[in-house]
């Protein structure tokens, strides 16, 4: 695994970066959750990484870490409504947008995770796996995964039979079974899950 030290802290030195990261792209149900985050010159910690690539304990010891020591920090939600009505691309990129704007502190430049993004008022860069790179777009997985990872959790607690808690909305085979068995909820992506559970019928 990277340790922070394989992580670059800045693309440009004497720059306010922001990193930005989404989670809960590829899901079924719920929003999609972007985080903008600012960090100092002198974060450390030898488990900051793309948090893909931590432990769900690593990542919510993370979280106040970087809450509390970052610059600034910021979390958007586009629910899955406006999922439905714009496209997955376009609502992580809203959800990006609106995170950066939220930002108490404005930043220089933009690190963007991905290879897709729509001009901001501030100049940005695309990174390709740009969250096992850059601190700072590393510290923004974090945070959009473990905000909406709590999110989904909440959402749990009133449809237990979808097991949110554990797939978070992804399609895993649980949770397309529990849509052919009790249908969709008011929280699902109909644009992605009719497809997704009609698929898996066609290879039953």
């Amino acid at each position: 695994m990277k340790t922070e030290f394989e992580l670059a802290g800045f693309y440009q030195l004497n720059q306010l970066e922001a990193g930005c990261d989404e989670a809960g792209r590829g899901c079924l149900a719920g929003p999609v959750v972007a985080s903008a985050v600012i960090l100092p010159p002198d974060f450390r910690h030898p488990w900051l990484n793309d948090s893909k690539q931590l432990t769900e304990k690593k990542r919510q010891i993370l979280r106040p870490i970087i809450e509390q020591e970052a610059i600034a920090w910021a979390v958007s939600y586009i629910d899955h409504e406006k999922i439905d009505q714009i496209n997955i691309l376009n609502a992580s990129i809203l959800a990006m947008h609106e995170a950066v704007d939220q930002l108490k502190v404005k930043p220089d430049f933009l690190l963007i995770d991905g290879n897709r993004f729509k001009n901001h008022a501030i100049p940005h860069q695309c990174f390709i796996k740009g969250d096992g790179r850059f601190k700072s777009i590393a510290a923004a997985s974090i945070l959009a995964k473990t905000h909406r990872d709590e999110f989904m959790e909440l959402l749990d607690k009133d449809y237990p039979q979808y097991r949110w808690s554990k797939n978070k909305g992804y399609p895993t085979e649980d949770h397309r079974n529990a849509i052919k068995i009790h249908g969709f909820t008011p929280f699902h992506r109909l644009t992605f899950a009719v497809k997704d559970v009609g698929q898996m019928s066609l290879e039953l």
